[in-house]
């Protein structure tokens, strides 16, 4: 019956110390900026796409004046 007992406690730690609270993280240690990573890979080829419009656009209105400029 000693055996059972002591079978018995070391479950009830056990479990004890896997439903624990954990830790929280060091304050002295800054947080790794995974999201900030994503986000700008994710944000870099809309700001490129935005850019290129821009010239896309003033080559579009460059081909017209000169088009209209030719009587046309």
């Amino acid at each position: 019956m000693t055996r059972a007992w002591i079978c018995g406690i070391v479950a009830v730690v056990a479990l004890m110390v896997g439903c624990s609270k954990p830790k929280p993280p060091e304050k002295d240690r800054p947080v790794e900026p995974q999201a900030t990573q994503l986000r700008d890979a994710i944000q870099a080829p809309i700001e490129k796409a935005r850019q290129v419009e821009g010239d896309v656009q003033e080559a579009a209105d460059q081909q017209r004046a000169a088009i209209e400029a030719q009587g046309g």
